[in-house]
Formats: structure tokens, sequence, C-alpha cells
């Protein structure tokens, strides 16, 4: 398997302490079904072409550049060696300014995880002092670095034998709440309605499990190009069904309680397969490991592609 490729380089310092770092994206969004725009009467891919606003000629990519708008269409052109240069400690490290109490950071301000990792032999011991000295004492430590030429705030906890860090967003980013919720008009609610509510809670209650999810409308697209390959028709519109509106709440609780479990949905009819059309050629496989697995692929290699940031 190809080594993955850290998505940035640099070092982790805790007051005098330091040791080199490498930090990886968490997630991946490569196991989703993807689509490529395409000509329709060709068949072939579209590639995206850069046009001057102003002269509508194309523009060759070694005269692509980045400018800030001062003014309309008034730029202050500005080249990556000068963004290089302005050089931040945070560029090339993650200087940890404070310890914090978990609890006291607002959920919305969670952005993106990554994990943390020693990049060198020498500096396992610094690392593992940093780690453990945060470990059961539920505080992270909150810390800067530049990633993609933008300063970030990172939140860093032990993760089993590393760290993760998850980028923070800043105050300014995060709406008011009250711009959304102060319309909402106050209700005394009646105990017995809200002790139904509450048992209905009680017994959908279980306990966290990611693996659970299921990316439904995916699973709905992969068979659509299954079936789609083999030729049969598939429907343009998709009715929806449309919750109902309560008209008597108490009774809708009272029902959802003494409700069974869901029947089992019932087999798909065969849908008509399209004159001249051929069998399925090749599996289509969707929805990560899963559907290779049932596709007969192996899983692919790890991607290299993961953009290096400064």
């Amino acid at each position: 398997m190809a080594p993955i490729r850290p998505y940035w380089k640099g070092y982790l310092k805790l007051s005098l302490v330091s040791c080199p770092i490498a930090l990886y994206t968490a997630t991946s969004s490569s196991e989703r079904v993807s689509f490529r725009q395409i000509n329709k009467k060709t068949g072939n891919r579209l590639r995206q072409q850069l046009v001057d606003d102003v002269t509508r000629e194309p523009v060759a990519s070694e005269d692509k550049g980045r400018g800030y708008e001062h003014a309309q269409n008034a730029y202050i052109v500005v080249d990556d060696d000068e963004l290089d240069a302005v050089a931040i400690e945070s560029t090339h490290t993650i200087e940890i300014d404070s310890f914090v109490p978990r609890t006291q950071i607002d959920e919305r301000y969670l952005d993106s995880p990554y994990y943390i990792t020693p990049n060198d032999q020498v500096g396992q011991e610094a690392f593992a002092v940093i780690r453990e000295a945060m470990r059961g004492k539920d505080m992270v430590a909150l810390a800067r670095v530049v990633l993609a030429k933008r300063e970030r705030v990172v939140m860093l906890q032990a993760w089993d034998r590393g760290l993760m860090a998850t980028t923070l967003h800043y105050s300014y980013e995060i709406r008011d709440a009250k711009e959304y919720f102060n319309d909402i008009a106050d209700i005394e609610l009646a105990p017995d309605m809200l002790k139904l509510a509450e048992h209905i809670l009680e017994s959908k209650a279980a306990d966290f499990d990611p693996a659970k999810f299921a990316d439904h409308y995916e699973q709905a697209v992969v068979e659509m190009l299954k079936e789609k390959q083999a030729g049969i028709v598939v429907p343009r519109q998709q009715p929806a069904a449309r919750p109902q509106n309560v008209v008597n709440l108490m009774d809708a609780l009272r029902r959802s309680i003494d409700s069974e479990k869901k029947a089992e949905p019932a087999p798909k009819k065969g849908r008509k397969r399209a004159d001249g059309q051929r069998e399925m050629l090749l599996p289509i496989a969707g929805n990560g490991k899963k559907g290779r697995e049932a596709a007969g692929k192996p899983a692919p290699r790890a991607s290299a592609r993961q953009k290096k940031a400064g």
C-alpha cells in the first residue's frame, strides 16, 4: 500500500518543548459516487477553460494569477512568493497557546478533523509527553497553524497513540442563533403530552454507532446506475411522500407509541428493459468498501493526491 502523504509538516511546540510532526486529513470523500461533466452529444468529458472577464479571451495557465479587488474591477496583484514571504511562526509550527476545558468549546466552532503523528524518531518522547499531559484531564489545547495560506485556530486532544487536531471557526464566522430563533413562540406544554414524547425518546435510545449510518441516497443512485447500465428504463420523476399534518398532537403521540415496527419493504418490481439494450457489462460499486465487495473488487490503494499546504 502506498504511504499516505501528509497534508502539512512542521513542529509541535509547548513552551520550550518541541517535536517534528506530520498532519493528515482525518476524513475522506473519495468513496462517494462522483459524476463528471460531459458533452451529451459526444459522450466526451468536458474541460473548463479560464476566460478573461473583460476581453472574453482564453487565458493560459501560466498567465493565471491572484489579486485582491480593492475597487470595482481594480486588483492588487499578489504572487505566491509574496504570500509565502509573509512568515509568521504558525506557518511551520503549531504552538500551543493555552489549555481549556473541552466542555467550554461550543460545538458550532468545530470544523475539520486532522490526525497528528510524530515525524521523527528523535521527537517521539517529546510528542508522548505533550500527548499524555492532556490525556484524562478533559482539557484540550488551543493552538494556531497556517493551512492553505490561512491561519487557523486548532483544538488539540489526545487520540489513541496520536493527537487529533480540529480546526475551529473564528467567532465572526458563527451566525447569531437569535436571528433564527427569536420568532419561535414560547409554548406551555401539557405534562401528559411531554411524558408521552419522553417515552418515545426513551424507547429509541441507543448507543452512538456511526457504522450503522447508511447513505440511502447514494445507495439509490448506485442502484439506478446499475439499472441504466443494464439497459433498464428508470423513471424520470419520483413522487415524494409528504408527512401528514398533525391534527391532534396527543393522539399522534399515543399512536406513535402503539404503532408496530414498520413493515418490511416490498420487493421491487422489475422495470422494463429498453429495446436494443444489452445486459450489464460492469458492476458499479458505490458506498465505499461494501460496494466494492459486492462488485468483487479489491479495496483501492490509498490516495496520494492529498494537497500539501504551507
